[in-house]
């Protein structure tokens, strides 16, 4: 079978998981540049990481002069996407959503050129022309294209009611304006290509389908696999929240730290699908054994760190975390906290410090963290969880905390 360049790198590197008419696809884009889209709903004011493969697969289509087109949902976030949901999701107010979508703007810029050039990315709002539907009009246009009976075998209704939780008819709607947007960029720019999660498989059938029959064009669908560490967890979500991509909702540092933390299992497959490093040297670094696969890590963490905070930033996080870590520093440029002076001068209890601190999601955290020994102030080991940390512990005007080896936070009086 013969292929595109961009579909061959894509798969070297683990980003597809599905696609619909994967050697026609590959036709069209040897005969042409493609435009190709995927949505973003404006659910938070920024993105983390389980929508990285999203931006790097818009990336890798970039790179292999493809023109991406970001699509966020200022129109489909007022309804809420069902897919791999078990309940609905809040309804967020029209000003919350134009706030969110001003941030999530932010995320795209560090990995993806926007311009006009052939090749430059497009960003669109599907609130254009979502806002401007009559519902009598749509439905006499679009309903007849879709069926209850197909509408409930696809997942993100079959799983719901199965698991006998409820499904509104307001998100019950959704994968018909998903499919209308398919078609929508289609006529506005030329766009032939949508790119999802593996849970987005229906949603973007159904706008294949709804374009087949109303336009007659040959459109295509590819998923991206749904990203679980080695041991099982969720890609973006730590004990401590989640792995924002912009600086003002998690630093640079933490954002290393992220990824100096991954798996040994999973090095070689984060390097293909987060770092621009080639190949060949992927296949080197994930060979390494024993301590040497740490470095492959570090340079894992300096690569992903770059690409979205800058490569100076990511220098600085991995210098820092190198003196913090193994030369027992104090750097003054590891994450810090403030905590009121009176407060500290008072005394602060250990456990209730360290939640503060953001190194436990709570209280109770806080204190198994302490009793099974992962605590330190001042690289000091904490033996009791009640212990008051009070201004007599600060050295050059801060308290150093660590929660295990590689977690660290400054508290400083305000």
């Amino acid at each position: 079978m013969t292929t595109s360049d961009f579909l061959r790198e894509a798969t070297e590197r683990g980003f597809i998981f599905q696609c619909t008419d994967t050697e026609a696809l590959a036709q069209s884009m040897r005969t042409a540049p493609a435009t190709a889209y995927i949505g973003f709903d404006c659910t938070a004011d920024s993105l983390h990481v389980g929508s990285l493969v999203q931006i790097m697969i818009l990336r890798l289509l970039q790179k292999h002069g493809h023109k991406p087109l970001v699509l966020l949902g200022g129109g489909t976030t007022r309804i809420g996407d069902p897919s791999g949901k078990d309940e609905s999701r809040q309804l967020l107010t029209d000003e919350t959503i134009a706030a969110n979508m001003a941030g999530i703007r932010r995320c795209f810029t560090p990995f993806i050129r926007f311009g006009d050039g052939p090749s430059d990315a497009i960003l669109a709002n599907n609130a254009d022309w979502l806002d401007t539907l009559g519902y009598i009009p749509l439905l006499r246009e679009i309903g007849p294209h879709f069926t209850i009976n197909r509408m409930l075998t696809f997942d993100s209704v079959r799983l719901r009611l199965e698991r006998e939780q409820p499904l509104t008819f307001l998100e019950f709607n959704y994968m018909i304006l998903q499919s209308y947007d398919f078609r929508e960029l289609g006529r506005r720019y030329g766009v032939t290509l949508q790119i999802g999660g593996s849970d987005q498989w229906g949603n973007i059938i159904a706008g294949i389908e709804l374009t087949r029959r109303t336009d007659a064009r040959a459109v295509f669908g590819l998923t991206t696999p749904l990203i679980t560490t080695a041991s099982g967890a969720k890609m973006g979500k730590t004990a401590q929240g989640a792995i924002w991509l912009t600086a003002d909702r998690l630093s640079a540092y933490d954002y290393w730290q992220f990824w100096r933390n991954t798996e040994d299992a999973d090095v070689g497959r984060f390097l293909r699908l987060f770092t621009d490093l080639p190949l060949p040297e992927i296949v080197r670094l994930e060979a390494l054994a024993g301590a040497e696969i740490n470095e492959a890590k570090k340079i894992l963490a300096t690569e992903a760190t770059s690409l979205a905070h800058g490569r100076d930033a990511a220098e600085r996080a991995a210098d820092t975390a190198r003196r913090a870590f193994e030369e027992g520093e104090a750097a003054d440029t590891l994450p810090s906290v403030t905590v009121p002076a009176a407060e500290l001068d008072a005394g602060i209890p250990a456990f209730r410090l360290f939640a503060l601190a953001g190194l436990a999601a709570s209280n109770g955290e806080a204190r198994r963290l302490i009793r099974g020994g992962g605590a330190r102030v001042n690289d000091q080991a904490v033996a009791d969880e009640a212990m008051m940390i009070a201004a007599p512990l600060l050295r050059d005007g801060a308290i150093k905390l660590s929660a295990g080896r590689k977690q660290h936070r400054l508290v400083r009086p305000a």
